[in-house]
């Protein structure tokens, strides 16, 4: 079968949110069908790692973008009803070689990841899963909800905007999924009469597995991207707030802040008695094994937490938000712990490091969850039998949706 592949971050490496589940998505299509994927490169650098991308597919289309160009069109889209994430996303280049590619080829499925880059395909004449993976429009307006004015106003007004659009996507598909069970309730809330699913992300357990090395009972970390707001929004509370709670029982209480490319507010974090602030790291592993806890009291989650994972994957325990938590496929009190507000989170943590019994017990089931419910493996035999029903949909006499105004420009 031809599939056509479409996302809008070049999904190789697959090292942060938005390319882990794009690039096992085409690794798991891609063994048994022929594989193009359309995507677009954010720097030359960008576009330099990706190129070994080609050989896990059949082809790629690939149009690097331009910062500048990308904020003009993000802005242009402000007093309009387009949404200016899909104006930022928006490449005339890479629109017209997939039109061109489209009637050319004759694609049998079109699998298209996020809603920012559906207005390529959508609406289109032949099957199409539409895999909108976190509800991007939740994202925005919780920012507006955290964020200071005007900035706070210009998410809400985007916020809003993309959640129209993403009814109509949802409804000019054949199929739309996502990642967790959370997400397909607010694609529910959308109240489309498109099919709806859900596969999950998964993790790696053979690459985030411990050697065996020993735990510091003295220390804790933050593990995410630093140039996420929600990880910066986190990192900032779990430092000030909650670490001086930690450090008054436990004095000697170090915490390790593990993610790429903090900005300057999340470097003076360092300066701070007990925080030291990795940066940028080229393997995370032996940092995380070190920890005797991860901890996230994240107060904006959309989608996976792949930070949960890796951490729960690596055998170290979870101390995390319900919000959080909301994003994996796990129990509270049984395979992660779930905290809200500063004291409770401090209490939680407390509570672990004193019991060293209780966090043995919890390291273990936390890593067994990830095995039965995370692999890859078992998230691509869900996606294997969404696709099953969308090709069996059309074949038994559905007709094609028809072609209509998605409003996107």
């Amino acid at each position: 079968m031809k599939i056509l592949y479409v996302c809008h971050r070049l999904p190789y490496p697959p090292v942060r949110g938005g390319k882990i589940r794009p690039f096992n998505t085409i690794r798991h299509l891609a063994r048994t069908h022929q594989v193009t994927v359309a995507t677009l490169a954010h720097s030359a650098d960008e576009a330099a790692q990706g190129a070994a991308l080609a050989d896990h597919c059949h082809a790629v289309i690939v149009e690097r973008t331009h910062a500048v160009s990308r904020l003009l069109r993000a802005a242009a889209c402000v007093p309009t009803a387009v949404p200016s994430t899909m104006g930022y996303f928006h490449s005339p280049r890479l629109a017209r070689r997939l039109d061109a590619a489209i009637a050319r080829v004759g694609y049998d499925l079109v699998l298209v990841h996020s809603s920012s880059m559906m207005r390529y395909v959508l609406p289109a004449a032949g099957p199409t899963i539409a895999d909108f993976g976190d509800v991007d429009s939740q994202k925005w307006l919780a920012y507006g909800r955290h964020k200071p004015w005007p900035s706070a106003w210009l998410y809400r007004l985007e916020g809003h905007k993309l959640q129209r659009a993403e009814a109509r996507l949802a409804a000019a598909c054949d199929v739309g999924t996502c990642t967790t069970r959370a997400e397909l309730e607010t694609l529910r809330s959308l109240a489309v009469d498109t099919p709806l699913d859900w596969f999950p992300n998964g993790v790696d357990t053979e690459y985030f597995r411990a050697r065996g090395a020993a735990y510091d009972p003295d220390t804790i970390c933050f593990v995410g991207r630093m140039d996420y707001y929600p990880n910066q929004q986190a990192a900032l509370e779990l430092c000030r707030e909650i670490l001086p709670l930690l450090r008054a029982a436990r004095p000697a209480l170090q915490l390790l802040i593990v993610g790429a490319e903090p900005p300057r507010a999340i470097r003076r974090l360092a300066a701070l008695p007990g925080v030291r602030v990795t940066g940028t790291v080229a393997d995370v592993r032996p940092l995380l094994e070190r920890a005797a806890l991860s901890v996230a009291p994240l107060r904006i989650a959309r989608g996976t937490q792949n930070k949960i994972l890796e951490s729960l994957a690596m055998g170290v325990p979870v101390v995390c938000s319900t919000l959080a938590a909301g994003g994996v496929d796990a129990v509270p009190g049984e395979h992660l712990v779930t905290a809200d507000g500063p004291r409770a989170c401090a209490d939680a943590v407390l509570r672990l490091l004193d019991d060293p019994a209780a966090r043995a017990r919890l390291a273990q089931a936390g890593r067994a969850r990830v095995e039965s419910h995370h692999a890859w493996a078992a998230s691509m035999q869900r996606l294997d039998a969404i696709i099953a029903r969308c090709l069996a949909a059309r074949r038994t006499g559905v007709p094609p949706r028809p072609r209509m105004d998605v409003g996107m420009g």
